[in-house]
Order: structure tokens, then sequence, then C-alpha cells
């Protein structure tokens, strides 16, 4: 195991993997930007490195800055979180050139599945299902063709990234070519790569995951699946475990699929390979996470396995004390409480934390970075704090999210905890029978989310 490790990120995901590092006895170092000299996790660490001035680009995602700090402070491994540095292959690489055990998959790994057109041929050699569309990156008259050929409507998305940047959905040849240079210039800008990829729109579609551990000697675990079909702008606002729309045989499918994925890219540490699940019950692969999820606990809560220790030891070169399936038992849901506001199409919000009370009891659990009087900065994540509940059924986790929601004090800046409050009592919510469409189709009955 080893003994000092460098967490290169910050918020809650910096606070989480130090609580692990502790829990294993390894001791942590924590970077920070001038912005976040009063964070907690540079209070929880125990030794802290200023990186540089707020803005991003000048401390968490400079490589030179983040792998100094841990050559000066004598770490051997350094855990990216998620965000960040957390799927670059050069950073994953300078950490190899300075003896640096990166706490993820190997930059062959990652470099490969963030080319998502490369990714899909893996998949589709692997016998992963795949959204049927272009093989690889596609010029405008390639798109044109395609999209001609699958029937609209049709997805674009950029080659080199996701999270939603680069990506648009065109519903008619007529919108075809401006929604192409469109984003392709938001692909360029996000991901320095402006490719774009078509594919058929499944629609109604649900986001389906699966998490994956796998360890150097090619041992692999599934531990289930997660349902993700509460987004905005796509991305992921409530997430839940099991899915109420899969059955015993497409769950299977769904994690012989990921674990054949495993195998053939020989895959290490933890990874989420994401589907879309059509209404026929067909799943087809989107892409592979080649990192750490904001909404693992989810899967902690139902399989009892702590992903980030978990991470930690197979970095370390042990292997997995169990392959094949995880056990599960109960239904989780996990909440995003972003400093956002619902009533102005989910506007980034900083600004100041004046009150927070943790709600608590059986079930209850709150990662959060942030405490009375915190700054909630403009130039990161909104992410604030993640309510993940716990019950013996999917009625009961609900009741308890809901209680546990409405026993948060959250005060200070705009949140979307009443946004998630809306849907977690919608009906359609609660029947299990939504798609990812789900809150565009509710915006005009969801209270929160009503223009003030």
């Amino acid at each position: 195991m080893f003994s000092r490790v460098l967490v290169a990120n910050r918020g809650e995901i910096a606070v989480r993997v130090i609580r692990a590092l502790r829990e294993l006895g390894v001791g942590a170092v924590a970077v920070y930007s001038t912005a976040d000299a009063d964070a907690l996790h540079v209070e929880l660490a125990d030794q802290a490195v200023c990186i540089g001035p707020p803005p991003a680009a000048a401390s968490y995602l400079s490589i030179p800055a983040v792998i100094a700090a841990a050559t000066t402070t004598h770490c051997e491994a350094i855990h990216p979180g998620y965000g960040f540095l957390s799927e670059n292959p050069e950073f994953v690489r300078a950490c190899e050139d300075n003896d640096l055990v990166f706490i993820g998959p190997s930059a062959d790994t990652m470099a490969r599945m963030g080319d998502k057109a490369q990714a899909k041929a893996e998949m589709r050699a692997a016998g992963v299902p795949l959204v049927p569309g272009t093989d690889g990156a596609a010029t405008l008259a390639d798109a044109q063709a395609a999209a001609a050929e699958l029937g609209f409507p049709v997805l674009l998305k950029a080659v080199a990234g996701g999270g939603g940047k680069g990506m648009r959905l065109v519903e008619d040849p007529d919108e075809l070519e401006d929604a192409f240079a469109t984003a392709s210039r938001e692909a360029e800008a996000a991901f320095s790569d402006g490719s774009l990829y078509v594919e058929k729109a499944v629609a109604p579609a649900r986001h389906v995951e699966i998490q994956v551990l796998a360890d150097g000697a090619g041992g692999v675990l599934t531990l289930g699946e997660r349902e993700c079909s509460i987004q905005r702008r796509h991305q992921k606002l409530i997430e839940e475990s099991p899915s109420p729309a899969l059955d015993a045989g497409t769950r299977d499918a769904m994690e012989d699929a990921a674990e054949r994925g495993c195998h053939a890219i020989g895959y290490r540490n933890a990874g989420t390979f994401e589907f879309l699940l059509g209404a026929d019950g067909s799943f087809y692969f989107i892409e592979l996470n080649a990192r750490l999820q904001v909404e693992h606990p989810v899967t902690e809560l139902v399989t009892g396995i702590d992903v980030v220790r978990e991470q930690i030891r197979i970095a370390a070169g042990e292997p997995l004390v169990r392959t094949g399936r995880a056990p599960r038992r109960g239904h989780a849901i996990e909440i995003r409480l972003n400093a956002e506001d619902p009533a102005r199409g989910f506007l980034p919000a900083p600004g100041r934390i004046e009150r927070l009370r943790a709600p608590l009891g059986p079930g209850v659990r709150l990662d959060t970075h942030v405490r009375d009087g915190a700054a909630v900065p403009p130039h990161y994540d909104s992410l604030l704090a993640k309510l993940v509940v716990w019950d013996e059924d999917r009625p009961a986790a609900v009741a308890r999210a809901l209680r546990a929601l409405r026993e948060l004090e959250l005060t200070g800046v705009p949140t979307t905890r009443e946004v998630a409050v809306d849907v977690l009592s919608s009906d359609g919510f609660r029947s299990g029978e939504y798609s990812t469409g789900y809150l565009a189709e509710m915006e005009d009955s969801l209270p929160a989310l009503a223009p003030r």
C-alpha cells in the first residue's frame, strides 16, 4: 500500500478521497487554488500545496503544477477524482514519467476510450451493442449522408468529449448544417478537437450505466446499474439503483457486455459503461467513462463496496477480493445539490453559504465540502453536495429521500434542492416510467422551474 497520495482535485470529491485515504492509513496531500485556501479538503489533508490562482487552467488543470506538488511532498501516487485531469492521458503519462502511480486506467486505455469513435470500434469488436451511426469522425457531407440513411432525428456528438458539450439533437434535414457548425465550434472550445460523429437518436430512451472494477490480473467485478435519466442539458441530476426499467435478463445482459468490454480492452481500475436503453428493452453502448463517477455512492450503498478504497487498492497492485457480479441489496437514490437557479435555466449561482444543516437518520449520507460561511467561487463546477439515501425498496427510498431533502438546510445561494423535491414527488418519477426527456417535458408543471 502507498504511504502518501496526492489528491488532484477540490470540492466534495477531494474530501471523499481524503477520507478514504485516512481509513486506509495513507497520508493525504491536497492541492488548492488561492480561491480554495479555506476549503474543507485543505483542512482535512495532512499537507496542502497551493498550485495557482483561481482559474482552473492556471491551477487544477496545470499538469506541471500538480506534478510538482506531488514530487516535492514525496507522494507515491495521485488520485485525480473526477473532472479536471481525471481523463487526460497526458497527465497519466506525466505521472509515469515522474515515477508516480496514477490511480486509474493506463494512458493508452484512457486515450482510446476518450476517442469516442475508437471506443465504439473496440466495443463493436467485443460484441457490445452500439447505437447505429458513423464509424468515426464525420464531415458535414458524411453527416448528411448518414442522417439520410439513419432517418431523423439524429445526434451530433463530439469525438473527443462528453458531458453534453458538442452535442446537438437534429430533427430536420434543414437544421443539420447549422447544428454541425455550432456543435463543432463547441467541441473545439471544450476539447481542442472539433470532430463530430453521428448517431441515431434513440427516443424515448433511458440512460443506464454499469459500474465496473477491474484489477491488474484480469479480474473484473460488475457492481450493477445506475439509472441516470433525470437530467438537465445532458447533465445528471438524480440517479438511482437498481433501475426501475430493467428486468433480470436485461440487467444480466448489460453486465455481461460491460465485462466483455473490460476484458477486450484490458481495462484496469474503476470505470463506468454508459448505455442507452430503448423502450423495447434493447440497449446500446454510449461511452466508457474511464474514471470515478460523481454518482458512485449510489453503487456503494446497494453493494456495500467502497469504490474509492478499491481504486486505491487496485492501483497499489492488490487483486480484487471477488470477481463476477457483486451482490446487491435494497434501493439507493442520489440527488445532486448544485449552486444553480432552476427558475433561470439552471444558471450557476456563486456566492456564500449562509447555513448548512445536514439531514440525519438511518440510511442517509451527505457528501459535501461546504459548511457555514463557505465561499462558492464562480470558477468551478457548481456541485455543492450529494444527498444519498438507502432503504429496503424503491418506495421507501423515495420517501426517505424526500424526508431528508426537506430536513436539509442549505441557504445563501439558489440550489437545485426544490426541483429535486418536485421531481421525487411527481407521479412520473414515482411510477418509474420516465426517460431522459422527463425534466424538459415537466418544465411547465414543476413549481421550482417556474420563472420568478
